[in-house]
C-alpha cells in the first residue's frame, strides 16, 4: 500500500518544458498531502441516529392528508400478501369462449390455453356431418382423417420416438383393434393400418357377418396388404396383456349388437387382459360402453361423455368453417398448429 501511496522515487523523471506544465497541473489536482487525510473511519451509526425517521414520515402523511394525494411504499401501508396459488393479475380467470353452440351444452370442456369447447348433442353432430358430406367432406375422406388422427395419439401412448425407432426392432409394440360391423369400425381398420404402417403389430378382431358395409370392405382391402392380422374369433386374440387395446365396438345405432355372443366374449377379453384402453368415438350412453377406456377420442366437437370415456381429446377430422356456421355454430379452431388436443372437464 506504501508503494501505491507514494511516487517510487527510483523512477527517472523526464525534464523539460512541457512536462513542467504537466506537472504542475497535476500539483493542482492532486497535489494534496495524502498524509493530512484524517484516519477515522466515518461514525454512520451516529449520524444516522441524528435522522428522526418517524417524525419525517408523520410531516409526509400530514402532507398526504392535507392535499389528498397517498405516494406509494408509506410505512403504515400494508402489502398485500398472495399465496402460491392465488393469481396477482386478475381476480378472476379470463374465460375464451371462441366456439358457441345453438343449444345449451350438457357439458363443457377446455384447452390448455383455457379456451372453452362446448359438448354437442349427437344429433346435432350428426347433422354437422351429413353436412359436411353434403359439401365434399365425404366418408372416405373422413376415414382417412380420423384413422390418421387415431393413430397418431396411439403412437404417442405407446412410446412415441422413444421406442418406435428403426433401432429399437426388439420392442415392437402390439396393439389389439376391436372393431365391430359399422362405420366406427371402419375407422378403427384406418386407424390399425396406419398403425400397421409405422411397424406396429397390429392384431385386428372383426366379427364374420353375410354382409358388410361398402366402407369396411374398403378398408378391409387396404389393411390387407399390410402386416396386420386380422381374426374373427376372440380365441385367436392374444392370451397376454397387449401394449394398447383400441375399442371402435360401439356404435351409437345398432344396440343389439351388445346382445350378440361374440360382443360379450370380446368385452370379456378386453376386461381381463389388463391393458389401457383407446376408445375411438365413444357413445354417450354410458350404458352402451362394454369397456371402459382411459383415453377416448372426439371427432370435430365433442359428445357430453361420461366418467367411463376416460381422458378425453379432440381430433380435427377437417371440417371447414362454413360448415360449422350452416347448422348454426359459431367455430374458431381450437387446435392451433395441432390435429389432436386434450380437453379437461370444467
Amino acid at each position: 500500500s506504501s508503494s501505491s501511496r507514494h511516487p517510487n522515487q527510483v523512477t527517472p523523471k523526464k525534464s523539460g518544458l512541457k512536462n513542467g506544465q504537466m506537472k504542475s497541473k497535476d500539483d493542482e489536482c492532486f497535489g494534496d498531502d495524502i498524509d493530512e487525510i484524517p484516519d477515522t473511519d466515518f461514525d454512520f451509526e451516529g449520524n444516522l441516529a441524528l435522522f428522526d425517521k418517524a417524525a419525517v414520515f408523520e410531516e409526509i402523511e400530514t402532507y398526504e392528508r392535507r392535499s389528498g394525494t397517498r405516494s406509494r411504499g408509506t410505512p403504515n401501508e400494508k402489502p398485500a400478501r398472495y399465496r402460491h396459488d392465488e393469481n396477482i393479475l386478475e381476480s378472476e380467470p379470463i374465460v375464451y369462449r371462441r366456439i358457441v353452440v345453438p343449444q345449451n351444452a350438457n357439458k363443457e370442456f377446455c384447452t390448455d390455453s383455457g379456451l372453452v369447447v362446448p359438448s354437442v348433442s349427437y344429433e346435432l353432430h350428426k347433422k354437422l356431418l351429413s353436412v359436411a358430406e353434403k359439401h365434399g367432406l365425404t366418408l372416405e375422406r373422413r376415414l382417412e382423417m380420423t384413422g390418421v388422427c387415431a393413430s397418431q395419439m396411439a403412437l404417442s401412448l405407446l412410446g412415441g420416438p422413444n421406442r418406435l425407432n428403426p433401432k429399437n426392432v426388439h420392442q415392437r409394440p402390439t396393439v389389439a383393434l376391436l372393431c365391430g360391423p359399422h362405420v366406427k369400425g371402419a375407422q378403427g381398420i384406418s386407424c390399425g393400418r396406419h398403425l400397421s404402417n409405422h411397424d406396429v403389430h397390429v392384431i385386428l378382431f372383426l366379427p364374420n357377418f353375410v354382409k358388410m358395409l361398402e366402407s369396411i370392405t374398403n378398408e378391409l382391402n387396404l389393411f390387407s396388404k399390410t402386416q396386420g392380422q386380422q381374426v374373427s374369433s376372440v380365441r385367436d386374440l392374444p392370451d397376454t396383456p397387449v401394449d394398447l387395446v383400441i375399442n371402435c365396438l360401439d356404435c351409437h345405432e345398432n344396440a343389439f349388437l351388445r346382445d350378440q355372443p361374440w360382443y360379450k366374449a370380446v368385452v370379456e377379453w378386453a376386461n381381463q387382459n389388463r391393458a389401457p384402453v383407446l376408445s375411438i368415438d365413444p357413445p354417450i350412453n354410458e350404458m352402451e360402453q362394454g369397456i371402459d377406456a382411459k383415453w377416448s377420442l372426439a371427432l370435430g366437437l365433442p359428445l357430453p361423455l361420461g366418467e367411463r370415456a376416460g381422458r378425453v381429446y379432440l381430433c380435427d377430422i377437417g371440417i371447414p368453417q362454413k360448415v360449422f356456421q350452416e347448422v348454426g355454430i359459431n367455430y374458431h379452431s381450437p387446435f392451433g398448429c395441432k390435429f389432436v388436443i386434450p380437453l379437461h372437464s370444467t
